[in-house]
C-alpha cells in the first residue's frame, strides 16, 4: 500500500468514445497540468474507434496489416510514447487512462504497473472470472487450455513521476481485430473478452466502475466522479494560473 496516510483525490472521468490522438492531446494538457500542481490526479475512461499504437519498444514488423488494409478497414495507426510493443483499441474495450502523481503515491514504476493489474484483476474476479499475472508479460491473462489469453494490456509513460497512457480492458471487444497484429509482441498468445469469457453480452459501465473502485484501493486514491465538462473547467482554470504565475 501507499506510503502517505492521507488519501489523496482523483477525477474519474468518462469521455465516451473519443478518438486516440484527441485523447492524447487531452492528456498532455492534464500531464502538464497536474506537473505544475495546478490540478487533482485525473483517471480517464474512454472507447476509441478502431486504432493501432506502437509504444516505444515495438517493433514495426508486428503490425501484419497493410496501410491499404488498414485503410480498407477505417483503423487508424498511431506510434505512442508509452512503454510496450503494438496493440489494437477499438468499440467494446475500456481504455483507461491514469495520470497520477506516482511521487505523492510511491515512487516505484514496476509497483504501479502490479497495482494496475491488482485493479483488473480484482474486478474480473467479481464476475466469477479467475485473471492472473504471467510472468515476463505485462497485462492480466486467463487460462485458456494449457496457455493463457489476454484479457488486459498495459503501457504506461511516466514523467516526473506523472504517469500518463495506461490499460486498455476487452470487454466486448470483436477479437478478430486483434488478427491485424502480433499483440504485445507475443505470437504465440491470443485475446480474450470479458463477454467471450462469460458467454453473455456485457456493457462496459458494469465493469468500469469496478476497474476504478479496485484502482482507488490499491493506490490509496478516492475516486470522484466528475463530467467531462467539469473536467474541462478545471483544466482550462489550471491552464491560466500556470500561465499567470508563468
Amino acid at each position: 500500500m501507499p506510503f502517505d496516510e492521507e488519501m489523496t483525490e482523483a477525477l474519474q472521468v468518462d469521455l465516451g468514445l473519443i478518438g486516440y490522438a484527441e485523447a492524447w492531446e487531452l492528456q498532455k494538457r492534464v500531464v502538464a497540468a497536474r506537473k505544475a500542481d495546478a490540478i487533482e490526479d485525473v483517471l480517464l475512461f474512454c472507447e476509441h474507434p478502431h486504432v493501432i499504437t506502437l509504444g516505444r519498444s515495438g517493433k514495426r514488423e508486428n503490425l501484419l496489416a497493410s496501410e491499404h488494409v488498414l485503410r480498407q478497414k477505417g483503423v487508424e495507426f498511431h506510434a505512442s510514447d508509452r512503454g510496450g510493443d503494438i496493440t489494437y483499441h477499438g468499440p467494446g474495450q475500456i481504455v483507461g487512462y491514469p495520470i497520477l502523481n506516482l511521487g505523492a503515491i510511491r515512487r516505484d514504476v514496476v509497483w504501479y504497473v502490479r497495482m494496475l493489474e491488482e485493479a483488473m484483476i480484482r474486478a474480473t474476479a467479481e464476475f466469477g472470472i479467475t485473471a492472473e499475472r504471467v510472468g515476463g508479460k505485462t497485462g492480466i491473462w486467463v487460462r485458456a487450455g494449457s496457455t493463457e489469453e489476454k484479457l488486459a494490456a498495459i503501457g504506461v509513460h511516466i514523467s516526473r513521476w506523472v504517469t500518463s497512457h495506461g490499460f486498455a480492458y476487452n470487454v466486448s471487444t470483436d477479437l478478430r481485430n486483434f488478427d491485424l497484429i502480433v499483440p504485445c509482441g507475443i505470437a504465440d498468445r491470443k485475446a480474450t473478452s470479458l463477454e467471450k469469457l462469460l458467454g453473455r453480452s456485457v456493457e462496459q459501465k458494469e465493469v468500469a466502475p469496478r476497474i476504478a473502485k479496485h484502482l482507488g484501493e490499491v493506490l490509496g486514491v478516492e475516486m470522484k466522479e466528475a463530467t467531462k465538462r467539469e473536467l474541462m473547467e478545471k483544466l482550462e482554470h489550471a491552464e491560466q494560473a500556470v500561465m499567470l504565475s508563468a
